[in-house]
């Protein structure tokens, strides 16, 4: 516990601030619940951000199906020797976005569950979204703030223990 004053942390039962002496009225915590506030909040981002992860990925999937394929029939199109690899190539690249958007979903179902594994996952999700600007960048960054810190993890595993 904190002074609303001056911030100094407070022992239980004490009358005084001993850094500004003001008579203890109320209490602040800084990032005691922290985790408790925002885990919610973390899961339910994951989860739409995999949503829009799947829509690409079908897109792509349907891309390399449809669209690619007809790309070879065309008579000043790409020369056979691409298109013996072009359509399995981006359709791989269709299948790992659906692969992340899957881990994803199951990270956002993790967290909001209050599973214990949850918070390890997210975090390696939220490394690997950095790079994804602009959206995975901020989600990647508001993953790490809520889950990274040492009292963050200890917050983390009270409520996956309560739950």
């Amino acid at each position: 516990m904190f002074c609303d004053q001056c911030g100094a942390q407070l022992l239980a039962g004490q009358g005084r601030c001993g850094r500004c002496g003001k008579p203890v009225t109320g209490f602040l915590e800084y990032g005691r619940n922290r985790v408790r506030e925002h885990v919610k909040l973390v899961g339910i981002l994951w989860m739409a951000y995999s949503a829009l992860h799947v829509v690409s990925g079908v897109v792509i999937l349907l891309v390399s199906r449809l669209v690619i394929v007809r790309l070879g029939n065309i008579p000043n199109g790409p020369p056979p020797e691409v298109m013996a690899w072009l359509p399995a190539l981006v359709s791989a690249v269709g299948w790992l976005i659906l692969a992340k958007a899957a881990v994803g979903v199951i990270t956002g179902w993790g967290l909001l569950q209050r599973e214990e594994w949850a918070r390890i996952v997210a975090l390696v999700m939220g490394f690997v979204a950095l790079l994804s600007v602009p959206i995975g960048t901020a989600l990647g960054i508001y993953t790490l703030w809520v889950l990274l810190p040492s009292h963050s993890e200890e917050e983390y595993r009270a409520l996956a223990q309560a739950a």
